[in-house]
């Protein structure tokens, strides 16, 4: 599909055509709708239908010419694509359905009502509805439901020239064009050929002279985020899927893998944040949904956090003695929260692209303490110097200062091993480090900040 690049021109113009389609559906005029319509991309006119009003959607949607409005459902936001389906009459259905490639369609089912998926399912055409069927036989979220079976895979007994005829026959009903996979009698994976290459080479030459054998591949158990980085990795247009026979059975393009990549990034960072990512769209959910989402860790968060309250309770005599301490307990606990949060981002990230693939989490966790030491160190400076300045008591800068320098290393320390830990126990760590981090550095920078001001101030 067609993608745009993104630039201020761009944007206003995108802008531009969403007003003037409300504009005109609103004053009926539905040939100007059609005129505005006809050069702008079909992600754009998706966006565009998008941002319409709830009851407009429908009328705009039906003044696309079929084929198009095909492409455009496909570029559609699931809510959107769900609301317009449930207003289709059911011939419209059909067309539509029918005309997606078997990987979107597979995703739309996913989303709708089940009752509803079996009234469209069985009015799709015999080919379809075994194709559709296909997929959705492969677990969720793995390459065999990512992958479209649209694809052009020839014998390796054919020449070049007998190969390019049967290209010219298939490749109008073919999502993948661009390579040409190569199987043998019995439909395993032999090779695959661009179409460059098949051009450059002699006719009369058979295929699997011209093919290359080493080929990358997935498989259909292969999770789909595994298998958006495989694409990445290599530099690849798709990427074949085989089973557990190495029988070809279906390819993952890229544009696919970079929805994956996009989701999985999304779905991590709201982890981070303590919040649930999954089901819908978090912006497409109700207040209920949203509220279900985020509540959980935050009572976690409370309850464990009120070991804190437990911890001061304890140095109840020393806040008593010296009340300016309290002063700086926000300070304490917000540079910690901030190390600990800096340095098990960059571990998160790095182990969800593979990037510490070839790195010991032992020297990982060395050089992050090292680094949380030096951000100790200048902001412990920092703050003693302010504390001299503005309070003229040396003393607490001192604890203070301390203090700092160790929850700074308490901080990057647990930032860094957490993520490490919970993937060794087969959780995501991005789902369970930021909470605990958050609760660990409280809990232990505050201890660590109060028994430093009774030692140092002789309480």
């Amino acid at each position: 599909m067609p993608q745009t690049v993104d630039n201020p021109i761009q944007s206003e113009l995108r802008e531009l055509v969403r007003e003037q389609l409300r504009l005109l559906l609103s004053d009926r005029n539905f040939e100007g709708v059609k005129t505005l319509l006809m050069p702008v991309q079909p992600v754009d006119i998706a966006e565009a239908i998008e941002a319409l009003p709830q009851p407009m959607r429908l009328g705009a949607f039906r003044l696309l010419p079929k084929a198009r409005a095909i492409t455009v459902y496909e570029y559609l936001a699931t809510d959107a694509q769900q609301s317009l389906i449930e207003e289709f009459r059911d011939q419209e259905i059909l067309e539509i359905v029918n005309g997606m490639s078997p990987d979107d369609r597979a995703s739309l089912f996913d989303e709708l009502p089940p009752a509803l998926v079996r009234q469209i399912v069985t009015q799709l055409t015999p080919e379809e509805r075994q194709a559709t069927a296909q997929l959705l036989g492969y677990r969720p979220e793995t390459a065999g439901r990512l992958m479209t079976p649209e694809y052009i895979a020839l014998s390796d007994q054919l020449t070049v020239a007998q190969a390019a005829e049967e290209i010219r026959q298939l490749a109008r009903d073919r999502e993948v064009s661009y390579y040409i996979y190569i199987v043998d009698e019995r439909g395993q994976l032999s090779g695959v050929a661009s179409l460059r290459d098949l051009l450059l080479a002699d006719p009369q030459h058979a295929l699997s002279t011209v093919m290359d054998r080493d080929v990358i591949y997935v498989q259909t158990e292969t999770d789909q985020e595994a298998v958006a980085r495989t694409i990445q990795r290599y530099d690849l247009v798709a990427a074949p899927v085989v089973d557990g026979d190495l029988i070809l059975v279906g390819v993952v393009t890229v544009d696919d893998a970079i929805d994956v990549l996009q989701e999985e990034a999304t779905e991590d960072i709201y982890n981070m944040g303590a919040v649930n990512a999954e089901g819908d769209s978090y912006f497409q959910a109700n207040m209920t949904a949203v509220t279900r989402k985020r509540v959980p860790w935050l009572f976690v968060l409370l309850i464990t956090n009120a070991l804190t309250i437990l911890v001061m309770s304890h140095f109840e005599e020393v806040l008593e003695e010296v009340v300016a301490l309290a002063f700086f307990t926000p300070l304490l606990i917000d540079a910690g929260g901030n190390v600990g949060a800096q340095s098990s981002t960059v571990v998160i990230r790095g182990l969800s692209t593979d990037e510490l693939k070839n790195r010991k989490p032992i020297w990982v966790i060395l050089r992050e303490s090292l680094a949380g030491s030096i951000l100790g160190l200048l902001l412990g400076l920092a703050v003693i110097v302010l504390v001299f300045v503005f309070i003229g008591h040396v003393e607490i800068g001192l604890t203070v200062g301390i203090s700092l320098l160790f929850i700074a290393v308490l901080a990057a320390t647990t930032g860094a091993g957490l993520p490490f830990v919970f993937h060794a126990m087969g959780f995501d760590p991005a789902l369970m480090s930021s909470p605990f981090i958050t609760t660990v550095v409280d809990i232990l920078g505050i201890f660590i900040y109060l028994s430093t001001a009774k030692l140092l101030l002789g309480l």
